[in-house]
């Protein structure tokens, strides 16, 4: 199954990245996911269910320690091939 991933990190912060954002932004880059997308607003990923599903769990556990205070995310499945 393949996956997407749409979240955001909350608070922001328009004049620098906050630790959170840069957090979640290295764990999407060193996950082996087929598309990454990383934007000042939101982020999104797309890949194979498994590792999206570990991307997911390392951002929010590793944002939330970064200070992070709200993530808002969506999961869709978007294909059912690998």
């Amino acid at each position: 199954m393949r996956l997407r991933v749409e979240f955001t990190t909350e608070p922001f912060d328009l004049d620098e990245a906050p630790a959170h954002a840069l957090v979640a932004r290295e764990v999407l880059g060193s996950a082996e996911l087929d598309t990454v997308d990383v934007g000042p607003f939101g982020n999104t990923a797309e890949g194979g269910a498994d590792v999206v599903l570990d991307a997911v769990g390392a951002v929010l556990r590793k944002s939330l320690e970064a200070g992070a205070t709200r993530i808002s995310l969506q999961v869709n499945v978007i294909g059912e091939g690998e």
